[in-house]
């Protein structure tokens, strides 16, 4: 089936995931990945004018939470995936194409909605059993925000962690329902995240009012 075409917006954020190929970790050490990863960043926030939000480095995917104000967010990923893919691959010593397919990107166009995508990015590390706490996590732009690991790319100020850091870290590592997870892994599957309605009754779900 023909990709869904995703609204473009310069305004609303995008959240975009990159598997590596067959699902199978990077070719070498997260660590690694990260250093070429934050070189790449800071080329296309300069480059090409993207806000970047959030990030957190998985073992074989990474997510991101973007704003794209110049509307080059297509060209902007195609030239980090090549130049990432390229530059791992070297460092690997083979010639394999390191990610599966092209990035996924969801339009977010609602505040609560973006809620839901910042705690599922950066609960990830948590969710994988990489770290305890979300703020624990190295490879994660929440532990660049707060100051807990040098800034070596720009990214947009995190309004919602500092509108009360406190009791954002205790949202963000409370664990969430398995059955709320679910539903907003699937919501960020889709072209825009939506939360579907109840099918028994046909109401609106508790995740269209209350964040996860």
């Amino acid at each position: 089936m023909p990709r869904k075409i995703v609204p473009a917006s310069a305004d609303h954020p995008y959240h975009i995931v990159a598997r590596a190929r067959n699902r199978e970790w990077f070719p070498i050490a997260r660590s690694e990945v990260w250093s070429i990863m934050e070189d790449y960043l800071f080329f296309i926030s300069h480059a090409y004018g993207i806000e970047i939000l959030s990030f957190v480095l998985m073992d074989n995917h990474f997510h991101m939470i973007v704003r794209d104000p110049q509307q080059n967010l297509g060209e902007a990923m195609n030239y980090f995936m090549k130049e990432t893919s390229r530059h791992m691959s070297t460092k690997a010593g083979i010639i394999n194409q390191i990610y599966g397919s092209r990035y996924h990107k969801t339009l977010i166009s609602n505040p609560l909605h973006y809620l839901h995508a910042y705690k599922y990015v950066y609960r990830n590390p948590v969710e994988a059993g990489l770290c305890s706490k979300v703020q624990d996590y190295p490879h994660s732009t929440l532990s660049i925000s707060l100051g807990m690991h040098r800034l070596n790319f720009p990214i947009y100020p995190d309004n919602t962690l500092f509108e009360s850091p406190d009791s954002i870290l205790s949202w963000l590592n409370a664990a969430p329902d398995p059955r709320d997870k679910e539903i907003v892994q699937k919501a960020l599957r889709k072209s825009e995240f939506k939360i579907p309605t109840i099918r028994k009754n046909q109401r609106p779900h508790r995740l269209t009012s209350l964040p996860y």
